[in-house]
């Protein structure tokens, strides 16, 4: 599903990444814990191709996501949802519209978006709430909001980058109860997290990173070895992986 060798960033000069391996399989839910600046953030940009690697190979469902280009990026992400600490939901758009927006820009059906515009609110409890703008909702609301458009588009991968950071207690377990829903049918997902307490009670694989480096990994047997062979590359048009050869 997703496989990283050997990815490295560099910021000014300044690595931000360094030398990260590891992969993860179809269906598994990953924690990646560590302190402010340890590269967690950019590893999921990375991920969500927001940002490039300087170094390695990142492969996602088969996709080298370091060589794709401006047209293989959008494909590569209609797989991919992301949910952002501050929600990153338009303000004078009603929830119903926040969410519908991200169907009608890959060019869904008006039938089928308002399908599953309605389908993805009531999956979260927010359906009740659709014609309300994101200013009128508390932050749990908001949050709830952006998870249901992070799903819309029935993503194989759902990538979280600290999602309970700005919200109580109590908020921040009902987000997590729907990315583990999510994750029993079948969606891989990574959560980006500093919430020690629900990594704990969660008991999932968990990926350490300090000062950009992977320093512990839980499932350490899936990763990649410094000493196997890099992905194949499958050139410059990021086409799917299909051969086994160096």
């Amino acid at each position: 599903m997703i496989q990283l060798y050997r990815v490295t960033k560099y910021y000014e000069g300044v690595p931000a990444l360094r030398d990260i391996s590891f992969s993860v399989e179809k269906g598994e839910f990953v924690f990646v814990t560590g302190p402010s600046g340890a590269g967690k953030s950019t590893l999921l940009k990375i991920l969500f191709c927001a940002e490039r690697a300087d170094e390695g190979q990142i492969i996602i469902q088969g996709m080298n996501a370091h060589r794709l280009g401006p047209s293989g990026i959008p494909f590569l992400r209609r797989n991919i949802g992301f949910v952002f600490q501050d929600y990153k939901l338009l303000p004078h758009k009603t929830i119903y519209e926040n969410i519908a927006l991200a169907l009608k820009v890959v060019g869904t059906p008006y039938g089928e978006i308002e399908r599953r515009t309605y389908q993805v609110l009531k999956k979260v409890s927010m359906e009740k709430k659709l014609h309300l703008t994101p200013p009128k909702l508390s932050g749990g609301e908001q949050q709830r909001v952006a998870v249901a458009r992070a799903l819309v588009n029935e993503p194989q991968v759902l990538l979280a980058d600290e999602p309970t950071g700005s919200l109580d207690p109590q908020s921040g377990r009902e987000v997590f109860d729907l990315f583990r829903e999510v994750n029993m049918k079948g969606t891989t997902v990574l959560v980006a997290t500093h919430d020690w307490e629900t990594v704990r009670k969660m008991q999932r694989r968990i990926i350490t990173m300090e000062r950009g480096k992977v320093t512990d990994d839980g499932k350490r047997h899936v990763q990649w070895s410094l000493s196997l062979r890099p992905p194949a590359d499958e050139g410059p048009d990021g086409a799917a992986l299909r051969r086994g050869e160096p």
